[in-house]
């Protein structure tokens, strides 16, 4: 290939929101700059200047800003952005009042409603009043086993309306994945639905919510949202310590009207997420109010260019970051597309059908979703014209370069296709569009502005045009404020500051392009990433250790027709063998513990699992062997010939 796949035309680039950006920073700071190179590295040189400016261009709504845009800058962790501001998330989120579509809601082929943007204001002040008279406030937690639909959305503004924060996953989750989670938390309230809906089938909630609830004595409120059925039975859900109601009485009772937004420093918390839980249970990550909110709105607007009206969709659960990233989208005072359910239920038409008639402007989905699609022969250009469709976004795990053909080829030749990469841990991005530059196969278009993004080489040195780590060297707003349960702030650190010491290392391994666009080659640690979800090891084994017939095993991702799948080996009791049904039964077994994202595509049993001296299990080494890569450091092992049984296997060919 000699030449991009896209470029933008002129009228697009005079027309983009970065464009008007740029005019401002000359205006503000006599900026010279002429292309996204030039402004990519004035956001990292003069970071205070920077965010200044982006305040003021994304119209941050606040009680006060203060002088301070950055203290202690030279510290990692340690920087504060705006330490004296005060501000509210909902307030920013529910700026635009009127008719139009704030939320459009589609639950597979069975489900279809809109709330326009006063619609939204009068749910959430309903709410909001409702939750404060229950003594949500500042400095609680409010918890969502929630669906992506409206509802979700509502609970999450009127949690943070209050100041209160808030945290969620997906209602696929088993009952000790969501004790994993909000066990650590604590929330006050609890918002769940009474089922959703998934491939055509319709799937209970409330049993597995009253099971966990048992363990969860923190939750003195739970509030059911009506999926399934208008008006679920809750009984089942009453608890010593806890009330059980419906969402739609909850709000009924309260007169809505104006909301009495609670402003809070700008690192107060806003979201508790999770990580993966690769070695226990998952790290309890807060972001806070005003670093989430200024790293969106920079997202949005600049680097993915989301103007007022837009209708931006993303395929994504309440337990993925991207949940967190979409409803942003407010605050940019674009209208969502919210969906809910398989991708290709009846078939893979529904979602363009979706996107074709709300015109959607921005199409944000998953590296495996385009990759499946590809699988089924489905051509959507020949039948959808999507005129409306400006950019494509993915994320999750690397689009390989056969995607990128793929889009342009099949999808829509105009558009820009911007490969995003980022994380829970920073929820947002390091990398991802540049709406005024030109798209390059199999590469992400660009560093993210404000993220001052290298890759380090074995010695820490960067390097361009090699595969190495990624980092960030300098602070940015959306950095955790702290990790749940750290006074000290030690496993915080430990997260990504041990490695280089006063640098960001995210764990993930990536190339530098010569067109300054970014390569993503996978994670480089041990946590598994199929289809773009990130899993944890631990949680995988906690299930399978439950089965007497596994005495131990260990799991890892294995590099597969451009993704990555889960590989489970399995060391057997005494005279178990590994037949379909066992296989079942450990299948089963993780996906009601964990999700169905967990459950491995091949179970191995192999005679020995390799350990360090101290008893610890390999995943790392493992890996390396299974992709035919040295391991280094045998030395390590108690047991270092465990390797061999890794080698050239052929349930692993297919």
């Amino acid at each position: 290939m000699t030449g991009p796949l896209w470029q933008p035309s002129a009228e697009r680039i005079a027309a983009a929101n970065l464009t008007a950006f740029m005019a401002k920073l000359k205006e503000d700071w006599g900026f010279e700059g002429l292309d996204y190179a030039s402004v990519h590295a004035f956001s990292c040189e003069e970071i205070e200047k920077f965010n200044l400016s982006l305040w003021d261009y994304a119209g941050i709504i606040a009680e006060t800003r203060g002088e301070v845009v950055l203290a202690d800058p030279e510290k990692m962790p340690g920087a504060q952005f705006f330490p004296e501001a005060r501000l509210n998330f909902a307030e920013n989120l529910l700026r635009r009042r009127g008719p139009e579509d704030a939320l459009v809601f589609w639950g597979e082929d069975k489900v279809k409603r809109r709330l326009s943007w006063d619609e939204l204001h009068d749910r959430v002040a309903r709410l909001s009043q409702a939750l404060a008279a229950m003594g949500v406030g500042e400095g609680d937690r409010v918890a969502g086993f929630m669906p992506n639909m409206p509802e979700a959305v509502i609970a999450m503004l009127a949690t943070t309306s209050l100041g209160a924060a808030w945290t969620s996953c997906s209602p696929d989750f088993g009952v000790q994945g969501v004790l994993d989670r909000f066990g650590q938390t604590r929330p006050k309230v609890l918002f769940c639905p009474d089922g959703y809906h998934y491939n055509g089938k319709s799937h209970d909630s409330l049993g597995r919510v009253a099971e966990f609830l048992a363990e969860l004595p923190s939750v003195e409120q739970v509030i059911v949202v009506g999926y399934l059925n208008e008006a679920p039975d809750v009984s089942a859900l009453a608890q010593e310590q806890a009330e059980a109601r419906r969402f739609d009485e909850v709000l009924a009772e309260q007169d809505g009207g104006t909301i009495a937004f609670t402003r809070v420093p700008f690192n107060s918390p806003l979201y508790i997420m999770y990580s993966s839980g690769t070695t226990g249970k998952p790290k309890c990550i807060v972001h806070g109010v005003g670093g989430t909110l200024l790293q969106h709105l920079k997202e949005f607007l600049l680097n993915c260019d989301v103007k007022p009206g837009d209708r931006v969709f993303y395929f994504t659960t309440c337990g993925w970051m991207m949940w967190n990233w979409l409803v942003s989208g407010l605050a940019a005072q674009a209208t969502l597309l919210l969906y809910d359910g398989s991708p290709f239920y009846p078939d893979w038409r529904l979602l363009f059908d979706y996107l074709s008639e709300e015109r959607c402007t921005l199409f944000g989905t998953s590296a495996k979703y385009i990759d499946a699609l590809k699988n089924t022969g489905a051509d959507p250009q020949a039948s959808y014209e999507l005129p409306a469709l400006r950019t494509l976004t993915s994320t999750g795990s690397p689009l390989v370069a056969e995607g990128f053909d793929f889009v342009y080829r099949n999808i829509k030749a105009d558009l820009c296709l911007s490969s995003i990469a980022g994380g829970t841990d920073i929820v947002g991005c390091f990398m991802g569009g540049n709406p005024i530059g030109p798209v390059w196969r199999g590469e992400i278009q660009a560093r993210v502005l404000g993220m001052a993004v290298q890759v380090y080489d074995d010695e820490g040195q960067p390097v361009r045009g090699q595969k190495g780590e990624l980092v960030c060297t300098r602070p940015f707003p959306s950095m955790p404020v702290y990790f749940w349960d750290d006074p000290e702030g030690a496993r915080y650190r430990a997260a990504y500051f041990e490695k280089y010491p006063g640098i960001w290392c995210h764990g993930d391994f990536v190339e530098l392009t010569e067109h300054d666009g970014i390569i993503v080659y996978g994670r480089s640690d041990a946590t598994l990433n199929p289809g773009g979800v990130r899993i944890g090891t631990a949680e995988i084994y906690r299930q399978v250790e439950k089965l007497p017939d596994v005495e131990e095993a260990i799991v890892i991702g294995q590099d597969w027709e451009g993704d990555v799948r889960v590989v489970l080996f399995v060391r057997l009791a005494e005279g178990v063998a590994l037949d379909e049904e066992l296989t079942k039964r450990i299948k089963t077994e993780i996906r009601q513990g964990c999700t169905p994202r967990h459950v491995p595509a091949k179970v191995v049993a192999v005679d020995d699992i390799p350990r360090t001296k101290s008893g610890k299990i390999v995943e790392l080494a493992v890996r390396d062997v299974v992709h035919g890569r040295p391991v280094k450091n045998q030395e390590a092992l108690a047991n270092p010939l465990a390797l061999e049984l890794y080698k050239d296997l052929e349930e692993l060919a297919s």
